[in-house]
C-alpha cells in the first residue's frame, strides 16, 4: 500500500549528491522502498490511491533519510553484551525513538566466548529487521578485544586479545565494523627489533594480514583504542586500506606539535572520523576544529550510549566495570570517562549549535557519510527512489516527531 509523507522540508541530494533542504516535495513510499519524490503541487492522494490515514503531515518539520549509529553499546537499561533474549529489542525500540533506523550494536572486550555470544545473538536479531520492532541492525561493532591496554579506556585489560582473524572468521555474516589498535599487530617474521616492544615499530615490521583478510570478508576496520604512533596509523590508512577512527581523541595518541600521534594521522588522511558529541567527550572547540579539517564527508557522529542512556542518574555496569551516572556525565570510579548516555538527535542538536553549520550538512554526517564508509550507500543513507523507505521526520531542536523503517512507522 503506497504511503506518502507531505508538508515537509525534505533533505535530499542535489544533483551533486551533496544534501539540501527542499521544501514543497512530497515522498511516496511502501514497505519495499522509496516510490517517488514529487512536487506537493503535483500531488493528489485519490489519483495516487493512498488512503487518508496512509498520508502523514510533517507539520514543516524535516523529513529525512533516517539517522544511522554505527558506535553504541546500549540505552533504555540494555546493553548488547547482556545475555538475554529482550536486550536488543529494547535498544531497537530506543533508538527508533531517537530518530535512528539503523545501528551497529557494539560490544565490548569481555572474554571471548561472551563476545561470540553476544555476536550469535545480533545475527538471530538481524533477521526480524523491517518487521516493525524498531531500528534494523545492520551487523556488530566489536571494540575490541584487539585493543592497546595503554588505550583501553573503560575496556577490561584483563580481556585484550593479539588481533586473530580465525576468532572473527565464524561471523563474517554479522560483523560489520570490527576496531583495533594497529600497532599491537604481530611482528612480520624477519623483522629487525624482535626483542622490541609492539608500539615501537616501524609500520613495515607489523604484519598486516589481519586487516587484509578484514577487507576480503568486508569487514571495516577502525583504528580505536590505540597507543599507535601518527606512522603506524597513517599508514594503515595510506598502505592498508584502513578509512576509519574510532570515537577520534579518546583512547588514542593525542595531537602534539612535534608527535602528531593517532589524531594527526585521523585528520591528515582521508579516511572517516567518529566523534561523540555529547560536549563531555570533545569540548565544543574541539568539535569546531575536526569539523573545519573532516567536513560532512569525513565526519560520522556516534553516540557510544551505554545503558544508562535514557534512564538518568545512577549507578551501572558497563564492561565489567561499576559506572557512575550524573546528568550528562558516566565515570568509572577512578574518574575515567565511560561510554556516553547521549541520544543521537541530542548530538546532533549540539554539534548543529556549536559548528553553526547548516541542518543539511549535520544530518550528512549521520546518514550518507556512514552509510558510504559501511559501502551500504546504494540501499540506505539518503531518500532517493529504489532506496529503502527508513526515514526520520523532525523539528529544528531535533525532537523526533516520526521514525519509518522498511515503510513502517516504528516512533
Amino acid at each position: 500500500m503506497m504511503k506518502a509523507i507531505t508538508n515537509g522540508r525534505c533533505i535530499l541530494p542535489d544533483k551533486n549528491d551533496a544534501f539540501e533542504v527542499v521544501p514543497g516535495k512530497v515522498v511516496l513510499y511502501d514497505e519495499t522502498g522509496i516510490c517517488a519524490i514529487q512536487d506537493a503541487d503535483a500531488f493528489d492522494a485519490k489519483t495516487d490511491g493512498i488512503a487518508e490515514e496512509d498520508a502523514l503531515d510533517a507539520g514543516g518539520r524535516y523529513v529525512s533519510p533516517g539517522f544511522l549509529n554505527v558506535h553504541i553499546h546500549g540505552c533504555g537499561g540494555a546493553d548488547t553484551m547482556d545475555d538475554t533474549p529482550g536486550a536488543l529489542r529494547v535498544i531497537r525500540k530506543k533508538q527508533a525513538e531517537m530518530g535512528v533506523t539503523a545501528f551497529l550494536p557494539t560490544t565490548m572486550t569481555c572474554p571471548w566466548n561472551e563476545i561470540a555470544a553476544a555476536l550469535t545473538r545480533v545475527h538471530a536479531a538481524m533477521r526480524t529487521n523491517g518487521q516493525g520492532v524498531g531500528a534494523d541492525i545492520l551487523g556488530a561493532h566489536m571494540e575490541g578485544p584487539f585493543i592497546s591496554p595503554a588505550e583501553k579506556g573503560s575496556q577490561e585489560a584483563s580481556n585484550i586479545l593479539p588481533a586473530d582473524f580465525a576468532k572473527l572468521a565464524p561471523f563474517t555474516d554479522v560483523l560489520r565494523l570490527v576496531t583495533i589498535a594497529p600497532e599491537e599487530l604481530p611482528r612480520c617474521a624477519g623483522a629487525e627489533g624482535a626483542g622490541a616492544p609492539l608500539a615501537t615499530l616501524a609500520p613495515e615490521a607489523h604484519d598486516w594480514s589481519f586487516v587484509e583478510a578484514c577487507e576480503r570478508a568486508g569487514i571495516t576496520v577502525s583504528v580505536g583504542h590505540t597507543a599507535a604512533s601518527y606512522e603506524v596509523a597513517a599508514a594503515a590508512v595510506q598502505a592498508h586500506g584502513v578509512h576509519h577512527f574510532t570515537h577520534l581523541f579518546n583512547a588514542m595518541t593525542g595531537l602534539h606539535h612535534r608527535r602528531p600521534g593517532t589524531v594527526g594521522a585521523a585528520l591528515d588522511t582521508s579516511a572517516c572520523v567518529e566523534l561523540i558529541c555529547d560536549n563531555i567527550h570533545v569540548a565544543p572547540a574541539v568539535q569546531r576544529l575536526v569539523w573545519r579539517l573532516k567536513g560532512r564527508d569525513g565526519l560520522i557522529l556516534v553516540t557510544d550510549s551505554m545503558s544508562a542512556c535514557g534512564i538518568g542518574d545512577g549507578v551501572y555496569e558497563f564492561g565489567g566495570h561499576e559506572v557512575t551516572v550524573t546528568g550528562e556525565r558516566a565515570l568509572l570510579a577512578d574518574g575515567t570517562i565511560a561510554a556516553s548516555i547521549a541520544t543521537m538527535n541530542r548530538c546532533i542538536r549540539r554539534f548543529r549549535e556549536n559548528t553553526g553549520t547548516s541542518m543539511a550538512d549535520v544530518i550528512t554526517t549521520v546518514t550518507k557519510t556512514p552509510a558510504r564508509d559501511l559501502g551500504i550507500y546504494d540501499e540506505r543513507g539518503s531518500l532517493a527512489p529504489g532506496k529503502r523507505a527508513d526515514l526520520t521526520i523532525f523539528d529544528d531542536d531535533v525532537q523526533i516527531f516520526a521514525t519509518i523503517v522498511s515503510g513502517k512507522r516504528v516512533f
